[in-house]
């Protein structure tokens, strides 16, 4: 082992943040706790963990859920769909058990099947999110496997974005960025970047571009029929909302459509 990992793994054996899923190698656990993480912070995380596996303590349990108990049990956590995806993942595993590449299940990326694969199963594999990344290019070492929660935990406390800590950094001694300072990134708008933020034009012509509609519609609780696309898909609009690609017999559905109710909403998203 190198110089560099062994004094990060000292500092890591003395100041390791107490985060429950570090006591646990259940591959299931893992895997919920990394698709919570994605994009939401770890003080919000930590309590709704801990309801999840309370209420689904194995991917059995998870897989018998309904679309619209999951959503409501991740409502705070952000994005939707990871929780959805967390549950077709669970319903797979149910059914056809853990796969070798753990990139066939919904919503799992590289890192996280690194991440799974290094926590849950031990293999020696480093799973590389923004913070291991920021360590490894301002060191300009590469970490072995073993550093892995160390390094997350480095570069969330003291290896930080724009003003490191070089001052309380176990490696500042030999690292070649110690006390540099760097530009904040441009902050974006709420919506830049998003469907939301498109002009209403825009909007219009990027779903289309995306995919047609597939007709059909969903008859919604007593609400006029609407287009079976996915929410974030407007393809066509024209007047009054109707859609184009289905010759108006079906009309995007609204702002107000989806947030009349859960039900309705996982059936759009289901279709």
């Amino acid at each position: 082992m190198a110089a560099v990992d062994a004094s990060l793994l000292d500092w890591y054996a003395r100041t390791a943040r107490e985060l429950p899923w570090r006591r646990t190698r259940d591959p299931y656990a893992i895997l919920v706790s990394e698709v919570m993480l994605q994009q939401t912070q770890v003080e919000r995380v930590v309590p709704r963990y801990l309801e999840w596996l309370a209420r689904w303590p194995t991917p059995a349990a998870l897989a018998a859920a309904s679309p619209a108990d999951v959503i409501r049990a991740w409502q705070g956590l952000g994005y939707n769909r990871r929780g959805l995806s967390l549950h077709r993942a669970a319903q797979h595993i149910a059914g056809h058990g853990w796969p070798s590449d753990l990139t066939v299940l919904p919503g799992v990326g590289p890192y996280t099947a690194a991440a799974v694969r290094n926590f849950a199963l031990g293999e020696d594999v480093l799973p590389v999110d923004v913070n291991v990344e920021r360590v490894q290019e301002r060191t300009g070492h590469r970490f072995g496997a073993a550093c892995g929660q160390a390094l997350m935990d480095l570069g969330a406390t003291v290896c930080l974005a724009r003003v490191p800590r070089c001052e309380v950094c176990p490696l500042a001694e030999g690292c070649p960025s110690r006390g540099s300072r760097y530009e904040p990134a441009r902050k974006q708008s709420r919506f830049e970047g998003s469907f939301r933020g498109a002009a209403p034009g825009r909007r219009a012509a990027t779903a289309a571009g995306r995919a047609g509609c597939r007709g059909g519609g969903v008859a919604g609780e007593g609400r006029a029929r609407v287009c079976r696309r996915r929410v974030r898909l407007a393809a066509g609009v024209g007047q009054n909302g109707a859609c184009g690609e289905c010759a108006g017999r079906h009309r995007v559905p609204s702002v107000g459509d989806i947030l009349a109710g859960t039900s309705w909403l996982v059936s759009v998203l289901r279709a």
